[in-house]
């Protein structure tokens, strides 16, 4: 029971883990956002060429 008790007053664990998940929500976002610039800039660059080839 007393590891019980010291578990839940211990706030460092919880600390570490609210870091954690806001650590993985932005990178989430990032890597959502890197991919649609991505593909904006491979569209524009596929765009290009058409043109050039022409």
């Amino acid at each position: 029971m007393q590891f019980i008790k010291k578990f839940v007053r211990d706030t460092k664990a919880a600390t570490a883990i609210e870091y954690g998940l806001i650590a993985a929500l932005i990178a989430v976002a990032g890597i959502t956002a890197m991919t649609a610039v991505g593909e904006s800039v491979g569209n524009t660059f596929n765009e290009v060429s058409t043109e050039l080839d022409k």
